[in-house]
């Protein structure tokens, strides 16, 4: 086992959670409640849900430098049948991942080892589980240098992660405060290396499943992927220190400006939405009043790009009306109409512009 790598709760924990910390800890917790606050203003969670989630497996696979555009992802949901590149059905899978992940926990305000397990299936298809075979190391990929071995031995593994699952879930074996323990979690869980592969997209949904275990948040809507992906060198730079010098400071700051920087942005994006939603909803009354309904508004939102089926689902209409709406909507300018070979599907601009551009900052 790395001498590095201790088991959990760490030694007086009042010297990691310095003057500095707790300072940045109580400025994060005013933006979470924040957001918390404004995501519960949305009516229809999903229309969060799915596009907030999509947006964060997007950026978390970018950090593993698995790269596709918004426009790929969102034709991949409209259609199973349609060509996906691989690192768009990865990207996929981890927001599949994320949204089951997060109703279980949401229900049981626990995250077992089993959840992690079938969140790290979901993402790489396969039954590996933990480690057992020795020679997994992590190395700078420019020079080809091993900076840091994980555990080897696979006891040492599932000890460790027993203690993890422990120190997640029993408040009484530390009494930091959680945001402090979800920056020493990831660092754990990271240090722990648990898996063969998908240990960063596994550990970054951790992060929010906590979030949610400890009613921070209540919905998956804090993604801290694209913080990190700005900020890459200095992630692993810190990740790495804290094993070579025992140093926390730096590395705890560094999460918690990701919660506060993640958190203004979802804000920002959120009322932004919220705007939108409500200068839609105002003009399809005044434009189309005989097929308004709020179940129509919450369609366009909840899919940048829908289509027939989704409208005839979700509200529980026929064909023939369900293409009605949706064509209206298209003439008044509401959304922009697109055809793949037989397949017509209605595109959302001005939300996939505000997802764009958000993404951009």
């Amino acid at each position: 086992m790395s001498a590095a790598l201790a088991f959990l709760p760490l030694p007086n924990i009042e010297l990691w959670e310095t003057r500095a910390v707790l300072k940045k800890a109580a400025e994060a917790h005013r933006f979470l409640a924040e957001l918390k606050g404004i995501a519960a203003s949305i009516p229809n969670e999903a229309i969060l849900i799915n596009t907030l989630s999509l947006q964060e497996a997007k950026d978390s696979s970018e950090v593993e430098n698995i790269v596709t555009t918004h426009d790929e992802l969102y034709k991949a949901n409209l259609f199973e049948s349609a060509l996906v590149n691989p690192a768009t059905k990865e990207v996929q899978d981890y927001a599949i991942a994320l949204k089951q992940a997060f109703g279980t926990v949401r229900k049981t305000k626990t995250i077992r080892l089993h959840d992690i397990l079938v969140v790290h299936q979901h993402l790489e298809h396969n039954n590996a589980g933990l480690r057992r075979l020795p020679g997994t190391n992590l190395k700078n990929t420019h020079t080809g240098e091993v900076v840091y071995t994980p555990p080897q031995k696979a006891d040492d593994i599932a000890a460790l992660m027993d203690n993890l699952v422990q120190y997640i879930n029993n408040d009484e074996l530390c009494t930091a405060d959680p945001l402090v323990k979800m920056a020493i979690i990831h660092h754990q869980f990271e240090s722990i290396h648990p898996f063969y592969d998908g240990n960063g997209r596994t550990g970054r949904i951790v992060n929010i499943l906590y979030l949610v275990a400890k009613d921070l948040l209540n919905l998956p809507v804090l993604y801290l992927s694209r913080f990190i992906t700005q900020h890459k060198a200095g992630y692993y730079q810190l990740l790495q220190d804290v094993r070579d010098t025992g140093n926390w400071e730096p590395w705890l700051i560094y999460m918690l400006d990701g919660v506060i920087d993640t958190a203004k942005n979802t804000i920002t994006l959120i009322s932004k939405m919220k705007i939108l939603m409500a200068d839609v909803k105002h003009r399809m009354r005044d434009q189309l009043p005989k097929i308004y309904r709020q179940e129509l508004l919450n369609n366009m939102f909840h899919h940048p790009y829908t289509k027939i089926e989704f409208v005839v689902d979700e509200l529980n209409v026929t064909r023939i009306t369900a293409t009605k709406y949706l064509e209206q909507l298209v003439e008044y300018g509401f959304l922009k109409k697109q055809r793949i070979g037989r397949a017509n599907y209605y595109i959302n601009e001005p939300l996939c512009d505000l997802l764009m551009a958000n993404e951009a900052t």
